[in-house]
């Protein structure tokens, strides 16, 4: 670590940003995030409800569901409630160790939530090359060891931030370009050297873009075996029990892609679309996997439908 200059002072309070531009508006704008938090919530814990009260649903389509539930419900409770604080109360104060354990719990929900997005295209390409021994090759306890070894995984990968973020000298900028805190972003505020950061952050952002590249070689593979199927009836109802997680991957892809490209590549980036796009990150996913879960398959569906008592 570099020696602090008579004239520096330690940083003991990092300040996260709302939306600059719209200060007038963040009462409004917090409304419409506590809303989605809501649905967030009511909507993973309907889809867990659904899957463990249900015999029908004890399948390992469903558990992996589950364990995407489970990763959003812990995206949206490791950030949403600072962003409603921002924007409800104006607290944009935050201390550097809370601020690195909510990095921590972010990345590392993030990583699970990849990690799932991957196991399932794999189940989906496994349903559909081998249908008959499908359940008896993905047994119940292999499922739970599976999602056992996901979690983690994902947060050994990123236990090291807090401790390498920790390590630094934060002085002169206290200023977060975002409404919760992210390893990329608190990493540039310090005055000593930040190469292990860099590199490290570098190696896990490229952990999970591996998790893309393998779920579309996944696809590559399920529609090889589609082809291969002779009739088209066949065939659209194969293609079919993918459209759920093919929407799942991309609404949660886009958004860490746009964001890591703006982040290390983007010479001209608006501040304004970076901040947008972060929030889109943390509250579009726990938001809209439940409903396309429930909308695109039948079973989910029908039973969320029955329990309500509409059915």
């Amino acid at each position: 670590m570099y020696p602090l200059n008579s004239s520096e002072m330690e940083i003991t309070t990092f300040f996260l940003i709302g939306i600059p531009g719209f200060e007038h508006f963040h009462v409004w704008i917090s409304i419409s995030i506590c809303f989605m938090y809501l649905v967030a919530i009511l909507g993973n814990c309907t889809i867990l409800f659904v899957i463990r009260t249900e015999p029908s649903l004890h399948a390992p389509m469903y558990y992996f569901l589950s364990m995407l539930a489970i990763s959003d419900l812990g995206l949206s409770l490791s950030s949403l409630p600072t962003m409603l604080r921002i924007f409800l109360f104006n607290a944009t104060g935050i201390s550097p160790n809370a601020c690195f354990a909510q990095e921590f719990f972010i990345n590392g929900f993030t990583d699970t939530e990849s990690s799932v997005l991957l196991v399932m295209s794999f189940d989906r390409f496994l349903a559909i090359r081998n249908p008959l021994r499908y359940s008896s090759i993905l047994t119940s306890a292999r499922v739970a060891k599976i999602g056992l070894v996901l979690f983690l995984k994902s947060m050994l990968l990123v236990l090291p931030f807090p401790f390498i973020l920790k390590r630094l000298i934060y002085c002169r900028k206290s200023l977060l370009s975002h409404s919760y805190c992210l390893h990329q972003d608190v990493m540039k505020l310090a005055c000593s050297d930040n190469t292990v950061n860099f590199f490290y952050g570098f190696f896990v952002a490229l952990c999970m873009m591996s998790d893309s590249v393998f779920i579309a070689v996944s696809y590559v593979f399920i529609l090889r075996t589609v082809m291969g199927i002779g009739s088209h009836k066949e065939r659209l109802k194969a293609l079919n029990t993918c459209v759920s997680h093919i929407c799942a991957v991309l609404i949660f892809y886009m958004p860490i892609i746009a964001l890591s490209s703006m982040h290390r590549f983007g010479k001209t980036k608006s501040p304004m679309a970076v901040i947008l796009i972060s929030d889109i990150f943390v509250l579009v996913p726990p938001l809209m996997n439940p409903i396309v879960y429930c909308v695109k398959t039948r079973q989910i569906r029908e039973k969320v439908l029955g329990k309500l008592g509409i059915k």
